[in-house]
């Protein structure tokens, strides 16, 4: 039946934008999270990429979650000679997460994620008035 198609189609679109969110959430929990060795790398940036994949079944592309990847962005250096992550010099690299971005693709995979809920909402409101006009 193509209604439950669709709501399957929703659910897996509402799926791979939870981790997305998920993965968001890791990055702005992170954003100041610094190495813990003198010099070290602090936390990386994490992003979700998608995938279509085809469904045998209902010959039907749908998404899912590809990879979580990197981001190979250069870190930022931050003068704080008294932090134990300082360099030589006195400078401590810090995490490349920009919290307006992360707060960006957070309402973006928001948005994703409430439009396939709204695909959900009104097929089970069509399968509803399918079942009441059989039932008359």
């Amino acid at each position: 039946m193509q209604l439950f198609d669709s709501m399957s189609e929703a659910a897996k679109g509402m799926k791979a934008q939870s981790t997305r969110m998920r993965v968001i959430s890791e990055n702005l929990a992170n954003a100041d999270t610094t190495s813990t060795t003198k010099g070290g790398d602090p936390y990386q940036r994490k992003m979700v990429t998608f995938k279509d994949v085809m469904d045998q079944s209902t010959r039907q592309k749908e998404v899912e979650v590809g990879k979580i990847v990197t981001d190979k962005t250069p870190f930022t250096l931050k003068f704080d000679p008294s932090n134990p992550a300082a360099n030589k010099d006195g400078y401590v690299k810090m995490p490349n997460v920009n919290p307006l971005i992360e707060m960006m693709d957070m309402r973006e995979a928001q948005r994703s994620y409430e439009a396939n809920l709204g695909v959900i909402d009104i097929s089970k409101a069509m399968m509803n008035d399918t079942i009441s006009q059989i039932q008359r």
